[in-house]
């Protein structure tokens, strides 16, 4: 059983389903990813209907502690990319386990 999707799996699912050439569908999946990428950069929030939400939220600066040494470091600000599920995402989800 395979863990990770690749992108080479998403160019593969649409040039067997859709019937474009790999390289067209390469340029698709490359464009959509470009696509959520800057508008997400811009906007900080990006909602896909039925699947979720795309969102950035800024961790502020904080004490952190390698365990191996147990040295305190400080872990910088940074910005990071959350994701929250749509309620039909999870309802599919939890629908096909049962």
């Amino acid at each position: 059983m395979r863990i990770n999707l690749t992108k080479k799996d998403l160019v593969n699912s649409v040039y067997m389903q859709i019937g474009f050439s790999k390289q067209i569908s390469e340029n698709l999946i490359e464009e959509f990813f470009s696509l959520i990428i800057s508008n997400l950069k811009k906007e900080k929030k990006i909602k896909i209907s039925k699947f979720g939400t795309f969102f950035i939220k800024l961790k502020k600066q904080r004490v952190g502690r390698n365990p191996k040494t147990k040295e305190l470091k400080i872990i910088s600000e940074r910005n990071v990319v959350l994701f929250k599920p749509s309620k039909d995402f999870k309802d599919f989800i939890n629908q096909s386990t049962k």
